[in-house]
């Protein structure tokens, strides 16, 4: 039951920051779920949760999609999904953590210094291709796609839409493959039944605060997000 109280509470504040700035979901979420429950069982409430939010709110911003975005990051996924999951079965979780938690932190910093990224069609499949991996592997799709939108100065309410549309294939097809290929738990889908009544609480209080959150105050929490998550990956895996 405590385990459960923590769910819920970790899952509304994920939500909320999601429906808010497009991110944080399952940068917030996930380093939690792993403090209370193991790995992949973790990493599937993660991806079911993301699942469910993304399939609500697609219906209500699905207008502000940049498509030819879409279809190049989706394009750019499908290699880095492949390659993730072999990552989720066989590889070192610790290892990757320590990598991503130190190119989120040093990118993080690239970016506060004003590092400016001009965008290309071959950088979008690039970051569709990193976000694929990293979402099959340990289902944290986010951080590629922040930091590669924050140095190009994606406008907010495009950057949110576009991702959450994005989300929604690469946690359908992750999802899958996990089922498919390394199984599932009875606890993973229960937690996520438990959790939903507060995620769509979050989703509910996040579409309010969008409307006040300017594009500065837009950037700082996305800077906020980085770091704090670039820092726990290199903390829980040392």
């Amino acid at each position: 039951m405590e385990d459960w109280i923590i769910l819920v509470f970790i899952v509304l504040l994920a939500s909320l920051l999601q429906t808010s700035t497009g991110y944080g979901f399952s940068i917030v979420g996930t380093p939690f779920l792993l403090l209370i429950y193991p790995g992949h069982t973790a990493i599937q409430i993660n991806i079911i949760l993301s699942l469910c939010l993304s399939i609500f709110m697609i219906f209500k911003i699905g207008k502000e999609v940049d498509k030819p975005l879409l279809i190049r990051l989706i394009k750019g996924s499908i290699m880095g999904l492949v390659l993730g999951i072999f990552i989720y079965l066989y590889l070192d979780i610790q290892l990757l953590k320590i990598v991503v938690g130190g190119l989120i932190l040093i990118s993080t910093v690239l970016l506060i210094l004003k590092l400016t990224i001009r965008q290309t069609k071959n950088r979008d499949f690039l970051a569709g291709g990193i976000s694929g991996l990293l979402t099959t592997s340990i289902g944290v799709p986010g951080p590629p796609l922040l930091l590669y939108f924050s140095g190009v100065g994606t406008d907010k309410a495009i950057l949110r839409s576009t991702t959450l549309a994005y989300y929604l294939f690469v946690y359908f097809i992750s999802l899958f493959m996990q089922i498919l290929f390394g199984g599932t738990s009875k606890e993973a889908w229960i937690s996520s039944l438990v959790a939903v009544p507060s995620l769509f609480v979050g989703i509910l209080l996040g579409q309010l605060l969008f409307k006040w959150i300017s594009q500065k105050i837009f950037r700082l929490i996305t800077y906020i997000i980085l770091l704090f998550t670039g820092g726990y990956l290199l903390v829980t895996s040392l």
